[in-house]
């Protein structure tokens, strides 16, 4: 309909065919683990650490992204408002036939 909102085009998604992210994952569980109990020197600094670390921080960000995560915009409350008034408007007419 187009109406309300406007058409966006698809995105674009690679699922990578030699990349297991829940082994990477375990694999840096094991390694902070070592380390932890000093079987491993301690890990340099890496910008890479830090990464995303912002976004959990802030409250706004967070829920920004579960928006992306979830699908998109909610419908926006003026746009319903004025939804539900049409339609009262459009009740009242067919039961009594005057508009005001």
């Amino acid at each position: 309909m187009g109406l309300f909102t406007t058409r966006k085009p698809r995105g674009f998604h690679h699922n990578y065919i030699y990349y297991d992210p829940r082994k990477e994952r375990l694999q840096k569980i094991e390694e902070n683990a070592k380390r932890e109990l000093g079987l491993l020197p301690p890990k340099e600094f890496s910008p890479e650490d830090i990464k995303g670390r912002f976004v959990d921080a802030t409250t706004h960000l967070k829920r920004r992204k579960e928006k992306e995560k979830n699908g998109g915009k909610p419908l926006k409350s003026g746009i319903l408002i004025m939804i539900i008034i049409a339609l009262i408007l459009v009740m009242k007419y067919l039961y009594t036939g005057e508009i005001f």
